[in-house]
Parts: C-alpha cells; sequence; structure tokens
C-alpha cells in the first residue's frame, strides 16, 4: 500500500466524527538534536495504541499524517500528531492549490481542519500543489498563491502551519507539479506567512534532483517539516540506500531546525525493528 491508498483507506467518514474535548499536547521529545517522527501509513497493520506505544518507547516524539479521529489515541501514548490531514479524499495528491477550481473545496477543507488542528495541539496540516494537467509553472504558482493568501489570516490566528509537500514525478506521483525545491519555494515565498511553508520529503527530492544538504541548507528558512525514505525503493535508512543518512540528519540538525523529521519508508524487514534502527542512524 502506499499513501494514495492509506489515504483512501482512513475514510471520508472517519472525518465527520465529533472529536473528544481538548486535552494537553503530549510533551515528549526524541534524544538528540532533531524531534523524530514517523508516518503512520507504512505500519497500519499495527494497531494504533500499541504502535504509539512502541514509537513512544523508541524516543519519537510524534506520529506524522493521521486524520482527526487518531488525534487523540496518539495524545494518550504521549505523543503528538505531527502532521495532520485536512481530509481523506483519494484525490488529495493530485488535487491542488494550482488550480483555482480546486480552491473553494480546499479551503473549506482547511478553514474546518486549522480550528481543530489549534485545539488538539496538531502543528501542522499537510497541502498539495495538485498536478500540472498542462498548466505553466508561472500559471501554477500565482494560482497556488492566491489561494493559500486567502487563507494563511486563519492559519496565523490558529498558530498551524499549512505544509505544502514536495513530491517526485518520475517514479510516484506522475505529472505533479511541485516536484522540484525551487517551484515550492516560489511558492512560499511570494505567500509570505511563516505559516505557510514546504514538506521537505528526501525521499522524493533525491529522485527529482538531488543535490540533498545543500539544497536544505539554502532553503532551510521556507522548510517547515521532513519526510525521510531510502533510495532507491522507499525503504530502510540502511547500507542498501543512496544517502548517508547520518550526514542528512546532521546537516538538518546544524541548521537550528525545530520542527519535525518524519521517517515514511516502507519496511522490508520487521517492522519496528527497522523503524528503531532508523531513528538511531538520524539521532544526531
Amino acid at each position: 500500500m502506499d499513501r494514495r491508498a492509506a489515504v483512501a483507506a482512513l475514510g471520508a467518514a472517519a472525518f465527520g466524527t465529533a472529536l473528544k474535548s481538548s486535552v494537553s499536547p503530549g510533551s515528549r521529545s526524541s534524544v538528540g538534536r532533531l524531534k523524530q517522527s514517523v508516518s503512520r501509513w507504512p505500519y497500519r497493520q499495527i494497531p494504533l495504541p500499541e504502535f504509539a506505544r512502541a514509537a513512544a518507547g523508541m524516543g519519537l516524539a510524534a506520529i506524522d499524517l493521521l486524520g482527526p479521529e487518531d488525534w487523540d489515541p496518539v495524545r494518550e501514548a504521549g505523543l503528538v500528531c505531527s502532521m495532520g490531514y485536512p481530509t481523506a479524499r483519494s484525490d488529495f495528491i493530485a488535487t491542488g492549490f494550482n488550480d483555482r477550481a480546486n480552491h473553494r473545496m480546499l479551503l473549506r477543507e482547511l478553514e474546518e481542519t486549522l480550528p481543530l488542528a489549534a485545539r488538539h495541539g496538531v502543528p501542522n496540516v499537510i497541502a498539495m500543489f495538485g498536478n500540472r494537467r498542462g498548466k505553466s509553472d508561472g500559471e501554477a504558482i500565482d494560482t497556488c498563491v492566491a489561494g493559500l493568501n486567502a487563507i494563511k489570516p486563519q492559519a496565523e490566528a490558529q498558530r498551524v502551519t499549512i505544509c505544502l509537500e514536495l513530491l517526485n514525478s518520475k517514479v510516484d506521483h506522475a505529472d505533479y507539479q511541485g516536484d522540484r525545491t525551487a517551484f515550492g519555494v516560489a511558492v512560499v515565498k511570494a505567500v509570505g506567512s511563516p505559516r505557510v511553508r514546504l514538506l521537505y520529503d528526501i525521499y522524493h527530492m533525491q529522485i527529482m534532483e538531488g543535490d540533498i544538504i545543500r539544497t536544505i541548507r539554502e532553503n532551510r528558512e521556507w522548510i517547515a517539516h521532513f519526510h525521510t525514505g531510502g533510495v532507491p525503493g522507499r525503504h530502510e535508512l540502511d547500507g542498501t540506500q543512496e544517502l548517508n543518512w547520518r550526514a542528512v540528519a546532521s546537516a538538518i540538525a546544524d541548521t537550528g531546525f525545530m520542527g519535525f523529521v518524519a521517517h515514511e519508508f516502507v519496511p522490508t524487514r520487521d517492522p519496528l525493528t527497522s523503524l528503531r534502527e532508523a531513528v538511531a542512524v538520524c539521532n544526531v
């Protein structure tokens, strides 16, 4: 199962379920200089309460990519949701801010989610640039900026960051427009809000661009969140992969980054053992 399928599996109905009253956010933080998190979807075979306890036991600070119905259960394990979903639409990745026809729906979803995220201590909510579908980069940048300018006041008021994800269009997400760092930076720089930033997925950008450490150093101001995943294959952060993950983690920490670095790889071995090893590699 990839992330697209996992989003659909969340079920749209779950997002309409009434949430529990707000409780204090978890205060746990990872050892080392980075706050490490883990994406839920590669570990969906493990019941969430069990997975949350295991994650907390490894020193993880959070679980990533959860719908509102799961925000409170992870808090009960002393964790937070480090990146929330605003919807469970199956076309979430392809339908983004680069098309004005999508803005009304996207803004409605975020208007509903941002206050919920604030009340439940969720610092970030994910958003997408969307598939190109013939649009030029210049047109798409202007369109994204217009849509995000409409929602940034609420994100600022709620102190929740909208994170637009950079994805590869070469292997996993054909035609996705936000497939290069320069495109994403152009959008968030023009929006000019500390609550509209990039989710820099290292797996995806290694496929599209490489030059990961220099890119992170030069664009740190515009990045609010990171995802990990080995290249090739999006598997463990080990010797089968082409990046030196300890060097990458150290480079992120050296910038003074205070957000979350969330593991988003698909384990090929015992999943919790693989996750524990990744946490150790990035414990810098």
